[in-house]
């Protein structure tokens, strides 16, 4: 027995031929005139390239295929095998008029030849794959950034004809989508995709099936912790440094203030940048808006300080004047003579109260006269000892800002994460 050639196999039949394109108008979509045309849609993402926060866009490159019946195309075949073109028949056959919704920027790959296939069964059906990457816009929202988590979509849509003459749908459902296990971002973790058809309406033209694929990112937040939020707390924490350091070595308070006022501002411009010009406040924003506060109310902290010490001076100079004067008594001796006084017996009689009228009026009198450096306090076994002179608003300070900087974390992580 002799099996019959197939006639898809002879090499002397041409494909346009074989599939008698000569003989019909392919200008026309199948079965014109009659019920819309199924055209069905698979998608396989390839690789999801970049996604710019500045420019409100994604890259991605994509398998696109279609799938419809033309029985134009039909051809006779006895062992029902397909045959499979390249781009050179597309042009003389009637495809679906597919464009993406919102993309800035597409193309279809052609290197080495352009990426397209077309494969033909005996019965009509059709399969129409390009390999496409598309540039869509995605309308972000920064309120939460950057720990936010941002959905995107990438919109299919016949240009020409309405749903009453062409209908598309997901070939598989819900499995009409696939991706590569190896996509990743840097920035973003993607956390699903799916699948969706809806009808658009244009006022002019009429409705519109349209196929959607959406995908769902959440952002990475440990770069960001490492480049903004952890530099902008060290530089609040060594506002708090001035706190612990003398009053009056205003060369070591007054660089520190302006270091980290100067520091935080570039840290706030670097951030802003690289960021859309959005007209609403983001989460960075706030945490960086309010550790600048921070650094800039310790250094009005220290103005404060020396505004009031510089006034406290100025009344104890005039206190000074009306004092009698002592400048006989060395240092040393008006710590010997405090020490003596401390050991007089409260208990006795007599001049107790000339004595103790002495003893204060001395005590001031060195207060005054002394180091400024330093302070002379009597503790309770009656010695005198000398601590660093540090204003009652550097000692709340020291409490305050700490505290309230933890609170204001606390309630900010809270929220956000």
């Amino acid at each position: 027995m002799r099996r019959s050639p197939d006639i898809t196999k002879t090499r002397t039949a041409k494909s346009e031929q074989l599939l008698r394109i000569g003989n019909h108008d392919f200008t026309m979509r199948p079965g014109f005139g009659g019920p819309a045309i199924p055209v069905g849609v698979d998608v396989q993402i390839e690789s999801l390239d970049s996604i710019s926060e500045v420019d409100m866009d994604f890259t991605v490159t994509l398998y696109l295929r279609h799938y419809w019946k033309d029985e134009r195309l039909s051809f006779p075949s006895t062992n029902n095998q397909s045959m499979t073109f390249d781009s050179r028949l597309v042009k003389k056959i009637w495809v679906p008029d597919m464009f993406f919704v919102h993309s800035k920027r597409s193309f279809t790959h052609d290197t080495t030849t352009d990426n397209v296939m077309l494969r033909v069964h005996p019965d009509g059906n059709v399969l129409y794959s390009l390999r496409v990457t598309v540039t869509a816009m995605c309308n972000m929202d920064l309120s939460r950034f950057p720990l936010d988590t941002q959905t995107c979509s990438l919109e299919i849509e016949s240009y020409a004809y309405t749903d009453e003459d062409l209908m598309l749908y997901w070939k598989k459902g819900n499995n009409s989508l696939s991706t590569d296990e190896r996509i990743s971002l840097s920035q973003f973790l993607i956390q699903k995709f799916h699948t969706t058809t809806k009808l658009a309406f244009y006022s002019s033209t009429g409705w519109y099936n349209r196929l959607y694929i959406t995908f769902t990112l959440r952002r990475h937040i440990f770069f960001f912790l490492l480049q903004i939020y952890f530099p902008a707390t060290l530089m609040v924490m060594l506002s708090w440094v001035s706190f612990w350091i003398d009053r009056r070595a205003v060369p070591a308070r007054v660089p520190l203030g302006i270091t980290t006022v100067l520091t935080m501002s570039t840290i706030i411009t670097g951030v802003n940048a690289s960021m859309p010009r959005v007209s609403y406040i983001k989460a960075v924003d706030i945490y960086l808006w309010v550790s600048f506060v921070f650094v800039f109310l310790s250094v009005i902290e220290y103005a404060a300080v020396n505004y009031l010490t510089t006034v406290q001076e100025r009344r104890e100079r005039k206190l000074r004047d009306r004092l009698p004067c002592t400048c006989g008594l060395s240092h040393s001796g008006q710590i010997m003579m405090t020490s003596s006084y401390n050991d007089v017996d409260i208990n006795a009689t007599g001049n107790y109260g000339a004595t103790e009228d002495r003893r204060e009026r001395l005590l001031m009198q060195l207060a005054l006269e002394g180091d400024r450096t330093s302070d002379l306090v009597k503790t309770r076994n009656g010695y005198a000892t000398l601590l660093i002179d540090t204003h009652s608003i550097d000692k709340y300070s020291r409490v305050i800002f700490p505290g309230a900087y933890a609170l204001f974390n606390i309630i900010y992580w809270s929220i956000y994460s």
